[in-house]
C-alpha cells in the first residue's frame, strides 16, 4: 500500500502546487490592488499545502527525495495533478470559475481527510480546510458579481464556466479502494454530489447555467497531461535546473 499511499499524497500535492503556480501569474496583473494581494495569498496558501504534502510524499516513498526534488526535478509525465489546474487562466473569469470548483472540491476533500488515519495528512487537512473556506468565498463573490452583472460580464463568466466544466469530472475519479478502506484517503466519488450541489447553487444565484458538456479525457493522475503543463514546468523549474545544488 505504500506506493499507492505515496502516489495519493503526491497527487494532492501536485494539485496544490500547480494551482499555486497559476495563481502566481496574477501578481501585478489583477484588476485591482486588493485582488492582486488576495490572489497572491490564495496561491501562498496552496503552496504551503503543497510543501507539506510533497515532503510527506517523499518520506512515504523512501527514496530520499525532498519537497524541492519533487517540485523541481520531476518531468511532466511524473506529475500527478488533475488537468483542471494546469491550463492557462489569463482571463480573470476563468480564474474565478476554476477557483470556485477547485476550492469547493478541496473544502469537501480536506473536511473528509481531517479524520484520516494518516496523521500528517489529517494535520494538513485540518489547517487547510480553514484556508480553502476563504478561497471558496472569494471565488463565490466574484462569480456572483460577474455572472449577475452586465451583459458582457455575464457572457464572459458563462464562457469561463463552460471552458472549465469538461475538466471537473476528473476530480472525482476513484482512488485505490485499499486506501479508502484503511481510512487514509477520502473516496472522491462520495464527494461528488456535495461539490456539484455547492457549485451549482452559486451558479444559479449568479444567473449562470451548469454546462451540459461531455467530460474531457482524464489522465492527469497517470501522468497524461495537456500541452500546457510542460511550459508551466519549464518556467517553474528553470532556475533550479540551471543551477543545481545552488543555495542562497
Amino acid at each position: 500500500m505504500t506506493d499507492s499511499h505515496a502516489g495519493y499524497v503526491l497527487g494532492l500535492a501536485d494539485d496544490a502546487l500547480i494551482s499555486a503556480q497559476r495563481m502566481g501569474w496574477w501578481i501585478s496583473r489583477a484588476p485591482q490592488l486588493e485582488e492582486d494581494v488576495a490572489l497572491a495569498n490564495i496561491g501562498l496558501d496552496q503552496l504551503g499545502q503543497a510543501r507539506t504534502l510533497l515532503a510527506h510524499a517523499g518520506a512515504l516513498e523512501g527514496d530520499g527525495r525532498s519537497e524541492d526534488d519533487l517540485a523541481y526535478l520531476r518531468d511532466e509525465r511524473d506529475f500527478r495533478n488533475v488537468k483542471l489546474v494546469e491550463r492557462p487562466q489569463t482571463d480573470f473569469a476563468v480564474t474565478m470559475a476554476r477557483l470556485l470548483v477547485f476550492a469547493t472540491w478541496q473544502a469537501e476533500l480536506y473536511a473528509a481527510l481531517a479524520g484520516s488515519t494518516d496523521a500528517t495528512l489529517a494535520g494538513v487537512a485540518g489547517k487547510a480546510v480553514k484556508e480553502v473556506a476563504y478561497h471558496v468565498d472569494h471565488a463565490r463573490q466574484w462569480v456572483l458579481r460577474l455572472g449577475d452583472g452586465t451583459d458582457e460580464s455575464h457572457r464572459r463568466m458563462q464562457a469561463a464556466v463552460d471552458a472549465e466544466w469538461p475538466f471537473v469530472e476528473e476530480l472525482f475519479r476513484p482512488v485505490d479502494p485499499a486506501l479508502v478502506a484503511a481510512g487514509v484517503a477520502a473516496d472522491p466519488t462520495v464527494l461528488r454530489a456535495a461539490v456539484l450541489r455547492r457549485v451549482g447553487q452559486v451558479l444559479d444565484e449568479a444567473t449562470l447555467s451548469v454546462p451540459d458538456v461531455a467530460p474531457a479525457v482524464a489522465g492527469g493522475r497517470d501522468g497524461l497531461h495537456t500541452e500546457h503543463l510542460g511550459f508551466l514546468l519549464a518556467e517553474m523549474q528553470h532556475l533550479t535546473r540551471s543551477h543545481p545544488e545552488a543555495s542562497w
